[in-house]
Order: structure tokens, then C-alpha cells, then sequence
């Protein structure tokens, strides 16, 4: 599967900027030191194209192929996210000063009559449910209450056109930044 077709179907964890302007040599050998965990304890999933991750600068990205995150029209996180997230946790706890905002994003497909008789009304409503299960699940392996957001945009901000699958399968994301205090 090509680096491409991954990013198509997304999950991004981002760490933010440590930083505003430069990293010091030991948050980057920190942040360096997390990203080579995360590597490691990730391997399998890396290795089957289910998982990217990239250094950049002031941050890591995680891009996980979007089939283990949400069946279309759905906010139940599958059990394979589940066990994904649950082992990248005690990487990132160390984190726990720094806030975890959670945005969940959608396709513009319009919600069908399944979701509605459920109480799902529009695509807004579905990314915030995808937001908020995820944190639920974030919260239940020991992350602070108190430094962990949820929002959903719904379709807005595609990462793509919605005009093929492949395009929007990369909009059905679900996006963690880990912001730094100073921001």
C-alpha cells in the first residue's frame, strides 16, 4: 500500500510544537527518544501499512489506515483502534503536562436513516461522537481528565475531495494533538 493510499485513510496524532520558536537539544532528544518507542512498540503495524509515523521538527505524526478506526457512518472505535491507542499510551503519558486535543472529522456524505433514528443528525453531530469516543477511550487508559478536549467539525476542513472514496476516506479522520503548555 502506498504512502498515499494510507494517508487516505487517516488518523493523525500530532504533537504540537514543544516550543514556539526552537526545541532545546533535551526535549528534542526526548521527543526523539518517544518517537523511537513508538517505532518499535509499532513495528507490526508499520511493517502490514496499517501505521505511519514521521518525525518532524517539533512533532510526531501517526497516520493510521482509517478501516481500523470507524466503519463509515459509525462512531464506535474498533477493537483494533482500541488495541493500537492502548499501545501508544504509556508512550505518550509522559506527555501528561501537555493538553490532547481531540478532532473528529467527517466525509460529506449525508447521514442516512439508520444514524438519525439513533439521534445522529448531521455530520457535525457524527464528528463530535467520533471525537468524544475516542477521548472517552484515552480517559479510560489513565490519561488526566483534566488536559483532554473534544470537538467535531464535521466535514469542514477536508484533507481531500470528497469526490472519490479514496478522498473520503482520508475526511473520516480523527486528529490528537498533543499541545504544548505554552500553548
Amino acid at each position: 500500500m502506498s504512502r498515499s493510499t494510507v494517508f487516505q485513510r487517516t488518523l493523525l496524532i500530532l504533537t504540537a510544537p514543544l516550543l514556539a520558536a526552537c526545541v532545546s537539544q533535551q526535549k528534542y532528544d526526548a521527543l526523539q527518544a518517544r518517537y523511537d518507542q513508538l517505532n518499535q512498540t509499532m513495528s507490526s503495524q508499520i511493517n502490514a501499512n496499517q501505521m505511519h509515523i514521521e518525525r518532524l521538527q517539533n512533532a510526531i505524526k501517526v497516520t493510521v489506515n482509517d478501516q481500523l478506526l470507524f466503519p463509515s457512518g459509525d462512531w464506535q472505535m474498533s477493537l483494533g483502534a482500541q488495541r493500537m491507542i492502548a499501545q501508544m499510551a504509556p508512550i505518550l503519558a509522559p506527555m501528561q503536562q501537555t493538553k490532547i486535543l481531540v478532532n473528529g472529522y467527517t466525509d460529506n456524505v449525508p447521514i442516512g436513516p439508520v444514524l438519525r433514528r439513533q439521534g445522529v443528525t448531521s455530520n457535525l453531530v457524527l464528528s463530535q461522537k467520533r471525537a468524544d469516543n475516542v477521548m472517552q477511550f484515552l480517559l479510560s487508559q489513565g490519561v488526566n481528565p483534566s488536559l483532554v478536549s473534544a470537538q467535531g467539525f464535521g466535514d469542514a476542513d477536508p484533507v481531500a475531495s470528497n469526490d472519490t472514496p479514496a478522498g473520503r476516506a482520508q475526511n473520516r479522520r480523527v486528529e490528537l494533538t498533543l499541545a504544548g503548555s505554552g500553548n
